[in-house]
């Protein structure tokens, strides 16, 4: 567990949940700290998409193919770790963010990729495709660990 040393950062994010922490711990007994925690409500998809799938003329007589629905789930998801990359973008600006690791589904982590500024991107020793915001705080130092201890 020698990566995860104290002072380095832990972003964790999920569609509806982040936290930014810090460990405050030591490298063999990870111990998070939570600075900030942000969350968000997603209504069900029956009560924000009201219309059926479009449909579009195809070359060919009368014939006409659906379009694929929009998936707000994703585009509110989307929009939400926008939202935590400002977060972390303002938390730089005021304090000194070290070596930092983000935990994030796939999709999330290439937003939040492209949305943190450019020197903080070069700060970034991990990136894990993984929901972790599930897990207690307490929990969290050591199984991050072990997800960037072999990395």
């Amino acid at each position: 567990m020698a990566l995860l040393a104290k002072g380095t950062w832990v972003v964790l994010v999920d569609g509806e949940k982040a936290l930014i922490c810090e460990n405050i711990g030591t490298t063999r007994a990870p111990r998070l700290r939570l600075h900030a925690k942000m969350a968000q409500e997603l209504e069900p998809n029956r009560e924000l998409v009201s219309d059926r799938p479009g449909r579009m003329p195809d070359p060919g007589r009368n014939q006409r193919s659906a379009m694929e629905e929009t998936d707000v789930h994703r585009l509110a998801k989307e929009r939400f770790a926008t939202e935590v990359a400002a977060r972390v973008n303002r938390l730089a600006a005021k304090t000194d963010l070290g070596r930092m690791v983000i935990a994030a589904p796939p999709q999330l982590l290439a937003v939040l990729r492209s949305e943190l500024n450019g020197e903080l991107r070069g700060r970034v020793m991990a990136e894990l495709p993984k929901t972790l915001t599930q897990h207690s705080l307490s929990q969290l130092g050591a199984k991050v660990a072990d997800l960037v201890d072999p990395l």
